[in-house]
């Protein structure tokens, strides 16, 4: 069952348990609320640690969540411009909130695509995240390696997947995501552990099994904490 709730003038969705062990918070894109309650159930049937799954309507997937302008993403002049606004309104609002309701439990973050490049790069901006569920993340962004090969991550695991034919396409900026994304393992091995993050290379293109990924993500992300 899907609660929909208002949390500081924006949407959310929710779906868990009234006792959660955890909080996981995904930024949404519109077309991904047809399969949030395939994706809460997956969770459920991995894990049996209870949660409260929240997630974010945003009004634009790329001016939202973009850390900064790239016109191979997008051209839009607002795009790269507000994903500080969207990490304020996750960590002022709606963190907030939900600890209010639930109590002072760990926070989760995850996302696909675009929703995974933003929950990895608010992975160095917070330390408010235990774990991070990086889908499929937009790494090919440029700048990206450079950028996290300066910051650490302050979250304690971090989990890595990428489809095995999304790195095959005829774009060329897209196709240097498996490239991007093997360089953000290693960086990640270093930087916190080889025992606290995960590369997983799942089948299909980026738009195949899109729920079925973000639920592996977060139930991996959840299992690291069992018994903590």
């Amino acid at each position: 069952m899907i609660d929909q709730w208002v949390i500081g003038g924006r949407i959310c969705r929710i779906f868990g348990s009234d006792r959660p062990g955890c909080i996981l918070v995904q930024p949404s894109a519109r077309h991904e609320n047809a399969t949030l309650e395939d994706e809460a159930r997956m969770i459920a049937e991995l894990t049996p640690i209870p949660f409260v799954l929240a997630t974010i309507e945003l009004e634009d997937w790329m001016i939202d969540l973009m850390p900064w302008p790239d016109g191979n993403i997008s051209r839009e002049p607002e795009a790269g411009k507000h994903g500080q606004d969207t990490l304020g309104y996750v960590l002022l609002s709606l963190i907030p909130d939900l600890k209010k309701r639930y109590g002072p439990l760990p926070v989760i973050l995850g996302g696909y695509s675009l929703g995974g490049l933003f929950a990895l790069w608010a992975s160095v901006q917070s330390d408010s995240f235990k774990a991070i569920a990086a889908a499929s993340p937009s790494v090919w962004i440029k700048n990206w390696i450079p950028f996290a090969s300066r910051h650490t991550p302050m979250a304690d695991a971090v989990y890595l997947s990428l489809g095995d034919h999304e790195e095959h396409v005829k774009n060329q900026a897209i196709a240097r995501v498996g490239d991007c994304l093997r360089s953000q393992y290693d960086l990640l091995r270093e930087q916190l552990g080889p025992e606290h993050c995960t590369l997983v290379w799942e089948q299909g293109n980026h738009f195949h099994d899109n729920e079925g990924r973000l639920a592996r993500a977060f139930a991996w992300c959840m299992s690291r904490f069992e018994g903590k």
